[in-house]
């Protein structure tokens, strides 16, 4: 069931077209195509598997030599030399040289990001179509909806079934934008671009206390209207409202300036990228005031997240491949529908055991290969209960 906004007109038709029932050859044809995608997919997830236990491994260790090296500063307001290339960290309050502006809009904000979002109220089409046979023909019958919503993505109604009434303007005339404060600094420290993209926690930003900037612009809640009637819009309205990331000052309204953890190496009075041994690199931020413990635990968390998150990329796109490539004895058999029903579930669990199986040989090679002190114990753990079994087996008597 598809949800649409109160505000907009709902319109709807529905379109029926019809074509052949492929033949046999055409069917086996498109199978051998899907064959070949799904040998491409299925070797992919043996890399994908493999390469995950590797970087897993690199980011641990890294992790590990960071909470080894990491020195914590006592002021973040005296930058010492003795601390030169060496990984630090600290925490404070963030702080930009001078605010960002929105000139258009009479808006000015001490802080890291000012984001400018602008939506237009246009036609957005749904469609839902139902296969079914019919005359030895295949039919599809295809719902149309048109709804008016806004967008911050200008929709291409010429790709519309019908685009005679839900006509869209072709562009914007205000554009999105984001503004980034050139030089980010927490203490006497400067952040570098990398730890500044990693401020990325955007509020929205109450537009109450500001005025209408111009005659045709109407401010409503939190948005500024680009409309005759905000309550009423027409097809091509415009709508803009802000966002900002790292409050850097205080301000009256929002409160005090956000204070962030870092760790990264000291380069005078920067903060940069640290390369470890393993070959990975840290530069770690986070919102709040952490310490060295809690912001490796919660980078610790993170890899093991998207380990399991790849293994199981890794998993389905074995199961698909192996899907695509058994798929030939469906399309061989899918004249006889009990026949074809009972092959399709034993096609669906053949693909799901045997990506299963290799999914868990892929991931243990990858231990064997990038941690090989850790197969061998477990192996060895293995024997242990063999062992025991037979030390409890008493002796043969001596005939």
């Amino acid at each position: 069931l598809k949800q649409f906004s109160d505000t907009g007109s709902r319109k709807e038709h529905v379109k029926i077209t019809s074509e052949s029932k492929p033949g046999f050859l055409e069917r086996l044809s498109e199978t051998s195509g899907g064959m070949l995608m799904g040998l491409v997919t299925f070797l992919l997830s043996f890399y994908l598997l493999f390469t995950n236990e590797g970087r897993a491994l690199r980011t641990a260790r890294s992790l590990d030599e960071g909470l080894s090296l990491v020195i914590p500063l006592h002021s973040i307001h005296t930058v010492s030399q003795q601390n030169e290339g060496r990984l630090v960290h600290l925490a404070g309050a963030l702080s930009t040289s001078k605010p960002l502006f929105d000139p258009s809009y009479g808006l000015s904000i001490q802080a890291v990001k000012l984001k400018r979002n602008v939506e237009m109220y246009q036609w957005v089409e749904y469609e839902d179509s139902t296969e079914y046979e019919e005359n030895g023909e295949i039919k599809k019958e295809t719902k149309y909806s048109y709804n008016t919503e806004w967008k911050s993505e200008v929709v291409n109604s010429r790709n519309f079934d019908r685009e005679i009434g839900h006509k869209n303007p072709s562009a914007m005339a205000v554009e999105s934008f984001t503004a980034i404060s050139p030089n980010v600094q927490v203490g006497s420290f400067v952040l570098s671009k990398g730890l500044v993209d990693k401020i990325d926690d955007f509020k929205q930003l109450s537009l109450s206390n500001l005025e209408d900037p111009h005659a045709d612009v109407t401010r409503g809640g939190d948005y500024f209207y680009h409309s005759e009637n905000p309550r009423r819009p027409e097809v091509g309205d415009l709508r803009v409202s802000f966002f900002y990331a790292g409050l850097s000052g205080d301000d009256p309204h929002l409160g005090s300036a956000d204070k962030v953890t870092v760790i990264a190496r000291q380069q005078g009075d920067q903060l940069v990228p640290y390369h470890t041994k393993s070959g990975d690199v840290l530069q770690i931020l986070y919102p709040g005031d952490l310490s060295v413990e809690e912001v490796f635990q919660k980078e610790h968390e993170s890899n093991t997240m998207k380990t399991w998150a790849l293994r199981a990329a890794g998993w389905l796109a074995m199961f698909v491949g192996i899907s695509l490539m058994t798929r030939i004895f469906y399309t061989l058999v899918d004249w006889f529908p009990v026949v074809r029903d009972l092959v399709n579930i034993g096609l669906k669990a053949f693909a799901f055991c045997v990506a299963s199986s290799l999914s868990l040989l892929t991931i243990s090679i990858g231990w064997l290969f990038y941690r090989p002190l850790w197969a061998l114990l477990i192996g060895l753990l293995s024997v242990v209960p063999i062992v025991v079994a037979k030390s409890r087996v008493p002796p043969k008597k001596q005939q």
